[in-house]
């Protein structure tokens, strides 16, 4: 008969969980981030047709449609029908991007992109820091930054 002769190991601590401040702070799971454009149809073709989003929801008033929630894997993004109340030659998209990680293999997404008719503002390219990125711009002028993040 054998007999296995392995030390054992000391049973794990658990660390002992930081205090929290008082007054304690904001804690958030999620942020999503909503978009007002001047054509809801043209964007919702762009968003689920070129970049490969699919729409979780919809919002309409007097059976028109006026918003819809995007998703893309854990990705939530609302877009809806600017009303122009505050002009219509308003520029959007100015002073902001958003970062959109991923896992995926940004060489094929951003081919995927292109072929797809999307117009890339920057190609795939690895970052000084080591993520890897590349850029679109929305019909509205928001601008999105894939990245893939160096592990």
């Amino acid at each position: 008969m054998v007999t296995s002769r392995r030390k054992k190991r000391p049973a794990k601590r658990a660390k002992p969980r930081p205090k929290r401040r008082k007054p304690e702070t904001l804690r958030t799971r999620a942020i999503t981030p909503s978009f007002t454009v001047n054509d809801l149809h043209r964007s919702i073709a762009w968003y689920e047709g070129v970049l490969g989003f699919v729409i979780a929801d919809r919002w309409e008033m007097g059976g028109t449609l006026m918003g819809v929630e995007l998703k893309a894997g854990a990705t939530r993004l609302m877009i809806g029908q600017d009303d122009f109340a505050k002009g219509r030659d308003r520029q959007k998209g100015v002073g902001m991007r958003l970062y959109l990680d991923t896992t995926q293999d940004l060489d094929r997404l951003a081919g995927d992109i292109t072929a797809r008719g999307g117009v890339l503002a920057a190609p795939p390219k690895v970052q000084s820091w080591g993520d890897k990125t590349f850029d679109v711009t929305d019909p509205d002028g928001f601008h999105l930054t894939f990245v893939r993040r160096k592990r």
